[in-house]
């Protein structure tokens, strides 16, 4: 209660505050208007000195902004223009309590009162909605591209699902698109040019064919250079840059004036450098026990001796598969890093040393109808559906660092000369990936669906180094169906009834990871396996005859590969509000939603994981592929893991709102919002991890008001909110893989956006937000220390798949002592002080250290007086450490913006308009354990223009510069794998741009 309290008080507060921001700026354009025009004209009447009114759908009708009792705000065209609004990472920066950032495999997060896209996965919803022209896209390149050629942006915060497609707890972002003028011929156009090149264009035609029907076409097209300097000679000079476009096309028809049809396609192409990372930051753990130690970050490279590919093709793991193999391992993880060692990483955030140069192919098209149909005087139907189709391929540089050379390495050495024995099984591993010798380059796999990699003649690089690289890839298509009936009657009882259909379905989402030390042991534990299969094993009891007729083979796939083979959504809900005018000031709506969800997953993630015979090019037709298991939580052995779930909730919300006088409106709302569960990826059932994870709901409390005062010279809109999130769904990394868990979270926050015009010359809009967010008490494992911080708990990097786990016993001491006994029976060493914990740890095998202590040989029962039954020591993927209390990521506490344009009248009709705009956000943290490591600072940025209008608008000239202070604003972290070394990406707004633009209208 002392919360609700607390959210009362503050919003009594808030309606005596001073003005303080909104982004409805000017009068939009109607809907079908050409609002062609690239940048807004404050020019205003002399009597008039008020702000216009936007119209919003907000509640699935045109209303005045002001009238909508929920959260939203608004832009119209020529306001994203005025405010550089080009794209989603600059459209949070005017918003309040919203934030947005790239993530780590081609896609991003949304994040509105500080839920965002905290669960990663192909099962799992997005907790914002995106929606164009109130049609929800599932899957979309959206926030990859730029925008054009739109009427307006909405943006709704709270969650939806009475009026709104599916259930978003979020919020929703909808994106309306100019329409067909069937009044008027119009077009315009407009050419930018600007710092790294670029070039961007943008066009518009409308054009009415009879008094009926009517065309708009529209596009743009950007092309500029890298914004990162890569300062390896070999490669690219610049990467992430861009070289995209879009057409947008639409046919209105109005037979009657009761009807509107509306046909809406849409292309989007990309293909160019863009890296989906900015900058990896780590400090050095020189033991390769973590790579990375987790104390803060820096500018090292992980400890290579950490890493899987290093781990696979080391001496100690060769040797504890047979001791014949040692001579063939690449180096010691007790040695020197042949990887990354010695190599040093530019501490500016922009400059890198890479490889290998990213590549990136999205492609998306979707087409959508819309009929408004009057049915008499009372109801009105509307029907809104259509398909989209998107598919992405995306590669960049793992470790983002040009890997050492590998010449005279003793393993490759020594595979060279153990492929020279007559039919030796090593002949074509070293054909394969080394064909000009030991000194003459190593090849890497190129990743793909066929599994075989270079040892299928699909090699992507031969270089005197690995070159490290990953690959994120699906292709998705959905169609969707929605319908709706409103009243207009004329009584106080009104309402909306609807319904929505959704059918989903991505293939091949793939990501995968290659470097040469998982192809080279691909190669040599192949080839022991096939001279063991040929020649029989000797030294079993009773001796395993030979087959010579065994073929020369592989492990496959010689990368790692996390393959989502295929995923389907079926999704319908049933929704509809009820709403009664009490008087002519005071309204009642009550609305509810039933919301079914059903999903199927067909996943694996395979490495090294079966034989394939050399010429086989499709691994999946080997005849060894049934000794794979690819669902580890079902007895016997399958080519994937396949699950289905089903979800059904009952959600819905309660609003009253009453008129104080026409410009000001006080409401109060209560809404329940749903976001379906999911299916997790296969893991191997020692890490712990639930198959499926729960849906998410939240019980959303808000009270607000928008006042309109002073003859319209100043608009204030403010509210306060109060969450309670229950099964909160929220990602780790487990296994080299991302799974999600559920955890309960409060959140509460205030807002308030304001717009004042003291005369037609000066228009002045500013935000600011507050925001509180807790997880309740939950137990996880932190990936970065699996101590828990503990003393008496010894870190193991495991040598057989490189990830780590602890051991823990009646103290630190013998649980040191009883590492130490294990590993020296098997030629590990010793356990060492981690750097930057408080803990010690030790190369070692996870699973056999705890089946030893669980059933010890009697030498060890001896050592530790132990006369019968298992050893006190556990084996466990981690101590759990609890995070309750902590923030959720990516949800500062503070939010403001700023933005001031003056409007000068100069002769001949001309006008110039200066403009500017500040904001800032808060600090923020990257991952719910909210370790200092963890933090994200808080950042500025500033953007101005001048704009020269002519006469009526018909051409204009446009001076622009964006992040003036160059601030390189990190805006998100991912924190990678432990058997990737633990470093850190990290994802950051685009530097200081300036140029120059110049565009007409008619």
């Amino acid at each position: 209660m002392r919360k609700l309290d607390l959210l009362g008080a503050t919003a009594i507060a808030l309606l005596f505050s001073a003005p303080a921001l909104a982004q409805d700026v000017g009068n939009p354009a109607p809907q079908g208007a050409p609002e062609a025009g690239p940048a807004p004209s404050a020019t205003a009447d002399a009597a008039d000195t008020g702000l216009g009114d936007i119209v919003v759908t907000a509640q699935r009708k045109g209303e005045r902004l002001q009238d909508v009792p929920i959260s939203v705000s608004a832009f119209s065209g020529d306001a994203l223009k005025a405010q550089q609004i080009n794209n989603a990472t600059q459209l949070q920066l005017s918003l309040p309590n919203i934030t947005f950032t790239k993530t780590n495999f081609t896609s991003s997060s949304f994040t509105i009162r500080g839920i965002g896209d905290l669960c990663v996965g192909f099962a799992c919803d997005t907790a914002t909605g995106i929606h164009v022209n109130d049609m929800p896209l599932l899957s979309t390149r959206l926030f990859e591209t730029e925008y054009f050629d739109l009427e307006r942006v909405e943006v709704l915060r709270g969650p939806q699902g009475t009026l709104f497609g599916r259930n978003a707890t979020s919020g929703v972002v909808n994106f309306i698109t100019a329409r067909p003028n069937l009044s008027a011929f119009g077009a315009s156009g407009s050419a930018e040019y600007g710092n790294y090149n670029s070039i961007r264009g943008e066009g518009m035609i409308n054009a009415p064919i009879t008094n009926t029907i009517g065309v708009r076409l529209a596009g743009y097209y950007l092309n500029r250079d890298g914004f990162t300097r890569n300062l390896n000679p070999a490669a690219k000079s610049r990467i992430d840059d861009r070289d995209i476009y879009a057409l947008r096309g639409t046919i209105r028809w109005e037979p009657s004036p009761n009807t509107t049809l509306d046909i809406i396609g849409y292309y989007f192409h990309e293909n160019d450098n863009r890296s989906r990372i900015q900058k990896q930051l780590c400090h050095r753990d020189p033991t390769g026990i973590l790579g990375c130690q987790p104390d803060r970050l820096g500018y090292d490279v992980s400890n290579g001796n950490a890493t899987l590919a290093t781990v696979l093709s080391s001496t100690e793991f060769f040797r504890i598969n047979s001791p014949t193999l040692a001579p063939f391992g690449l180096g010691s993880v007790y040695g020197p890093d042949l990887t990354f060692g010695g190599l040093t990483v530019p501490t500016d955030l922009r400059t890198v040393n890479i490889d290998f140069t990213p590549t990136y192919y999205a492609q998306e098209y979707h087409i959508m109808g819309r009929l408004e149909q009057q049915l008499g005087d009372a109801f009105k139907l509307t029907l809104t559906g259509g398909y989209a189709d998107n598919k992405v391929d995306s590669r960049t540089d793992y470790n983002l660092a040009t890997d050492n050379a590998l010449t005279n390495n003793p393993g490759l050495l020594a595979l060279a000369f153990a492929s020279q024995a007559p039919g030796s099984p090593f002949a074509n591993v070293a054909k394969t990936l080394i064909p000009n010798g030991p000194n003459g380059g190593v090849c890497v796999s190129n990743i793909d669906s066929s599994l075989t990699g270079a040892f299928g003649g699909n090699a992507i690089k031969c270089a005197p180094g690995s070159t490290d690289y990953d690959r994120s890839q699906s292709h998705a298509r959905q169609y969707s169906i929605e319908g709706h009936v409103d009243s207009n009657l004329d009584g106080p009882f009104n309402f909306l009834l609807g319904g929505i259909y959704v059918d989903q379905k991505t293939t091949q989402g793939n990501y995968g990871v290659a470097s040469f030390g998982l192809d080279y042991a691909a190669g040599i534990l192949g080839a022991a396996q096939t001279i063991k299969q040929q020649t029989g094993d000797p030294t079993a009891t009773p001796p395993v005859p030979g087959n010579p007729a065994f073929p020369s083979s592989f492990l496959a796939p010689p990368f790692f590969f996390n393959n989502t083979d295929l995923f389907k959504l079926k999704s319908y809900g049933l929704f509809g509000e009820a709403y009664f005018q009490a008087s002519d000031r005071l309204k009642f709506t009550a609305g509810l939603r039933y919301s079914h969800d059903q999903k199927f997953v067909r996943a694996r993630s395979p490495i090294l994981s079966f034989l394939v015979p050399y010429g086989v090019t499709d691994a999946n037709q080997s005849p060894f592929i049934a000794a794979y298991d690819g669902d580890p939580g079902r007895p016997g052995n399958q080519a994937f893991a396949e699950r289905e779930v089903s979800f059904g909730r009952l959600t819905g919300r309660a609003v009253v709102d009453f008129k104080v006088t026409p410009d000001n409106l006080i409401y109060a709302s209560y809404s329940r919002g749903y976001k379906s569960g999911g299916i997790n990826p296969p893991i191997p059932t020692e890490f712990n991890v639930s198959e499926t994870f729960a849906p998410e709901a939240v019980n959303a409390f808000e009270i607000g008001t928008k006042n309109t005062f002073a003859n319209g010279m100043i608009r204030l809109n403010a509210s306060a909110f109060y969450y309670q999130y229950k099964n909160l769904q929220l990602s780790r990394i487990v296994a080299r893989t991302s799974v999600n868990d559920n955890t309960d979270a409060d959140i509460w926050g205030v807002e308030v956006e304001g717009v004042l015009r003291p005369d037609p010359r000066w228009l002045i809009n500013l935000s600011a937000s507050y925001l509180y967010t807790s997880i309740k008490d939950k137990f996880l494992v932190d990936s970065r220390d699996v101590s828990g911080g503990r003393s008496d708990a010894v870190i193991i990097k495991d040598i057989t798949n490189a990830s780590n786990c602890v051991v823990t016993g009646p103290n630190a001491a013998l649980a040191n002592a009883y590492v130490n006994a294990f590993n020296s029976g098997v030629g590990l060493k010793p356990t060492v002080a981690v750097p930057g914990t408080n803990t010690t740890g030790a190369y070692s095998i996870c699973t056999v250290l705890a089946s030893t202590a669980a059933n010890p040989p009697s030498a060890l029962r001896a050592a530790f007086g132990v006369p019968a039954g298992p050893l006190p020591f556990s084996v466990s993927d981690g101590i759990p450490v609890n995070i309750g209390g902590n923030k959720l990521p990516n949800a500062p506490t503070f939010k403001a913006s700023a933005g001031v344009q003056y409007t000068a009248d100069l002769p001949g009709g001309l006008t110039l308009i200066p403009r500017a705009d500040l904001t800032f956000t808060g600090e923020q943290y990257s991952r719910s354990f909210n370790d200092p490591i963890d933090r994200i600072p808080s950042f500025t940025q500033a953007n101005a223009q001048i704009q020269l209008n002519g006469r009526d608008d018909r051409w204009f000239v446009r001076a622009f510069i964006s992040n003036i202070f160059d601030s390189n604003s990190i805006t998100g972290q991912y924190v990678t794998d432990q058997s990737s070394g633990l470093f850190t990406n990290i994802f950051t707004l685009e530097p200081r741009r300036y140029g120059i633009a110049a565009g007409f209208k008619f």
